[in-house]
Formats: C-alpha cells, sequence, structure tokens
C-alpha cells in the first residue's frame, strides 16, 4: 500500500565541523553552499497534513457525543443478524444479545432462548453451550480479533492518542453515498486502517482496512458501514451496521436497543461461571 506510507516529519540536523584557533577546519565545496538553517526547517507540508487529518477524527469524536463517547465503559445491545455468503443471504436472520465492555471483552447469545453464545475475553474466544465453554478455533478466533484491532472504538481512542501512529489525511471522497472526508492511520506495524467521515455531519459512515492471508499471501479488503444513527445517552449511536469482504456483503446488523454504561454482571464473561441471562434479575 504505497500510497499509505506515512507522511512523516523530517528534521534534519547539519553537523558543523568543530574549529578552534588551533585546528582550522578543512573546507570542501559542499561547505560553501550547505547551512546549517536550511537543514533544520521541518516539512511543513506534512506538519500541516497530520493536523488537518487529526482534525477531522477531532470533529469525529466530537459529532459521536465527545466525553461521553470517549468514556463509554460497557454497551448492550439488542437486534438481528444477517449473514451472507458470496454476497447472498444465508437466511432468514438471527437475534441476538450483544454485551460489550471497553477495551476487550465481548459476549454475543443467540436463539430466543439465548442458549448459545460466544465469548471474548482478551485474546481468547469460547462458544457456550449447554455442554459448556468451548475454546474457538483460531479460523474462528483470528477474524474476531482482527475486526476489534480495527473497530471504531480502537482507532478513536487508542490509536487516536498513539505517537507511533502516522494519522494522514486523504482529502475528499464518496463513501456509502456519502460526500465524505478520509483519513488513514498507519501503527508502527505498518497495518493501515482508513475512515471515512460524513462532510457535514462529521459522523464516522465507514471504515475500511486491507490484510494479507498468511497462507495465500493474497490481501483481503474489510469494510464496515454505520447507518441509521440515534442518540443514546448523549453518544450518537449507529443502529445500522454492514460488513463488507472483498466486496460482498459479508454480514448485516439491525438495532432494536442500546443502552450504554449500565452496568454488566462480570459473570457473563467468565466461561466457567455457568452465567445463565434467563435468571438474571431484572435491572430497576
Amino acid at each position: 500500500m504505497k500510497r499509505f506510507f506515512p507522511i512523516l516529519v523530517l528534521v534534519c540536523a547539519a553537523g558543523a565541523w568543530a574549529q578552534t584557533p588551533n585546528t582550522p577546519a578543512q573546507a570542501s565545496p559542499q561547505d560553501s553552499t550547505t547551512t546549517p538553517s536550511a537543514s533544520l526547517v521541518p516539512d511543513k507540508e506534512g506538519e500541516d497534513n497530520a493536523r488537518k487529518a487529526k482534525a477531522v477524527l477531532d470533529q469525529a469524536i466530537q459529532a459521536l457525543g465527545g466525553q461521553a463517547y470517549l468514556t463509554i465503559r460497557d454497551r448492550e445491545q439488542q437486534g438481528r443478524t444477517y449473514g451472507f455468503h458470496h454476497g447472498r443471504s444465508s437466511g432468514e436472520g438471527t437475534l441476538f444479545w450483544g454485551f460489550w465492555e471497553f477495551p476487550d471483552k465481548e459476549r454475543v447469545e443467540i436463539t430466543k432462548e439465548r442458549d448459545i453464545a460466544e465469548l471474548y475475553v482478551g485474546n481468547k474466544g469460547y462458544e457456550l453451550t449447554y455442554k459448556g465453554a468451548h475454546p474457538l478455533e483460531a479460523k474462528d478466533l483470528d477474524p474476531y480479533l482482527r475486526r476489534r484491532r480495527f473497530s471504531l472504538e480502537t482507532i478513536l481512542r487508542t490509536w487516536r492518542n498513539d505517537p507511533s501512529v502516522a494519522i494522514l489525511y486523504e482529502g475528499n471522497a464518496i463513501a456509502a453515498q456519502h460526500a465524505s472526508l478520509r483519513v488513514t492511520l498507519i501503527n508502527a506495524q505498518n497495518e493501515s486502517v482508513s475512515l471515512f467521515v460524513d462532510a457535514d455531519t462529521h459522523l464516522p459512515v465507514k471504515k475500511t482496512f486491507e490484510w494479507r492471508d498468511p497462507v495465500d499471501r493474497q490481501k483481503n479488503l474489510e469494510e464496515e458501514v454505520y447507518e441509521n444513527y440515534r442518540q443514546v445517552s448523549g453518544v450518537m449511536t449507529p443502529f445500522n451496521i454492514t460488513r463488507y469482504f472483498n466486496g460482498d456483503m459479508s454480514n448485516e446488523r439491525f438495532l432494536f436497543s442500546v443502552t450504554i454504561n449500565q452496568g454488566l454482571d462480570q459473570a457473563m464473561f467468565d466461561p466457567n461461571s455457568g452465567y445463565n441471562p434467563n435468571k438474571v434479575p431484572a435491572k430497576h
């Protein structure tokens, strides 16, 4: 991704030969045309680009709720999710209940009985059924961990404040039929993610990132589109989220309800706790 290489601020100090009355410096033809002041000039264009990129991200954070967004501790949501295979729907959709705690805990319960769940804690994942907890295989766990590493929350709450991350402003773009501003972030591992922010509302409308398959070495493109924003506890929340894999729709979620910072029972994140969502006392 040559176009994603960071624009770095270059400050080059030209070394001057030390001179004393007893040890005259040996001048060279280049010395007569080189001045330290010229070599200490920073890359103004690169600095301006980085400032503009960070300003776009800061506008997005403010549009999402500012400090209320940055201090989200947990989120509970209910909705229906649809899977797709090669862009075609693979069913009528599944009810789900999702529970998320920043930065690395998530539980997703499916079926009306909520008796099947996927649990992610740190870098581990489990499938929970009436038979107990079973660790997820790498082929099922790795895609989730990759999406979490490039998630919107991680980008705006972690990458944005990491001094080792290069942030580039890439100008105007059309994303999900919105006139947008594009910003690309590149971390120290040379991983990059692009965020498209609506030019008018400043809300994120799309996120994209690429990764190389470790087996066939081919690049894959993942995209996420955010729509139907509603305010929840002072935070603008997308109630429709669509994912794409190499241009094909792979998942679509429609949320019915969302609550933020209501406090979550920590037992739900323990794979061995025997937590039963149908026996949890109602919140008052």
